[in-house]
């Protein structure tokens, strides 16, 4: 029965291990990665591996119990070569959480006495299997030991980390050191932390920031150098405005900017009536918006107009 009860443990951790050494890979690969947490779970699972070794050591003392319960039962003493055997499985019954074994360390109790659990408790004599002594002990781990699960978790899922606070030679065998927070942003969410604030100027190629605490860096002004100044820049532009209709200036103006009609086969003649025609067309027009001090000069005109086409 406690063999059974050893495996459905031992399979349990292991499923969870799985789970454990990717969660620890995600803290890793965030940035800034967020080491001193991920120190403490790959503690943490440097304990359930010791553990599931620890099961598997107990399950083999269970078998050998079980092949040889005869030779216990017919025996007042322990026989010395079961000794270390019964001895670690009493040493571990309260150090694991499986019940079976607290029943195997009252049976022995009570089978060879009260002295031989007390030894075994205190292992006197150093009968005790001395790596399940190490796997169940309180001591944590070595901080180098702990940094290599680490590193292996990052190799086994690709997630490119270095230490930040490199290991020394002092360091390796003691205990990981508590965390003093460098891997912990600081209050970005509540406002109260520093605030790194962007200026919007630069220097080169780097963006002006400004953490509250500093004088912020001027970016040097941008001088433009004369040789590079024409007189190009300050030239006016060359804009053409239209003048006013029936104006001499915008009749100038127009005519010299027409561009020369090509030649008609009509006669001249013909050029002659068609142009008087229009001249009266437009003088009539005139004749409404011009004053009345205009009008005998304008008679006169048609009067030579007239005229000249009797003569023709």
């Amino acid at each position: 029965m406690a063999v059974s009860r050893f495996n459905i443990a031992s399979n349990k951790k292991s499923a969870l291990l799985k789970q454990n050494m990717r969660a620890i890979a995600v803290l890793l690969a965030e940035d800034p990665p967020k080491e001193e947490k991920a120190r403490i779970k790959a503690e943490a699972l440097i304990r359930d591996d010791y553990m599931i070794e620890a099961y598997d050591i107990l399950s083999l003392n269970c078998e050998l119990l079980h092949e040889r319960i005869k030779l216990i039962t017919h025996s007042k003493e322990c026989p010395p070569d079961l000794i270390s055997c019964v001895s670690t499985l009493i040493y571990a019954s309260p150090r694991i959480d499986i019940p079976e074994l607290l029943v195997i360390r009252k049976q022995f109790r009570a089978k060879y006495g009260k002295q031989f659990e007390e030894d075994a408790m205190n292992n006197a004599g150093g009968v005790l299997n001395e790596r399940v002594l190490t796997k169940l002990s309180v001591q944590p781990p070595a901080a180098y030991l702990v940094q290599t699960y680490l590193e292996q978790i990052c190799e086994k899922y690709e997630v490119s980390w270095s230490p930040t606070v490199p290991l020394t030679a002092q360091n390796m065998a003691e205990p990981m050191a508590p965390p003093s927070g460098f891997s912990i942003p600081h209050g970005q969410g509540t406002g109260l932390g520093p605030v790194i604030a962007t200026t919007g100027a630069t220097i080169g190629d780097e963006e002006i920031t400004y953490d509250g605490n500093n004088d912020i860096p001027m970016a040097p002004a941008k001088v433009t150098s004369q040789s590079h100044v024409s007189k190009d820049d300050f030239a006016e532009p060359d804009i053409f405005i239209p003048a006013a209709p029936n104006s001499e200036s915008g009749s100038k103006t127009s005519s010299s900017m027409l561009a020369p009609s090509a030649p008609s086969d009509v006669p001249p003649d013909k050029k002659e009536n068609g142009k008087d025609e229009d001249d009266d067309e437009n003088n009539g027009m005139a004749s409404d918006s011009q004053p009345s001090g205009g009008r005998q000069s304008t008679y006169e005109d048609l009067a030579a107009r007239f005229d000249n086409l009797k003569n023709l």
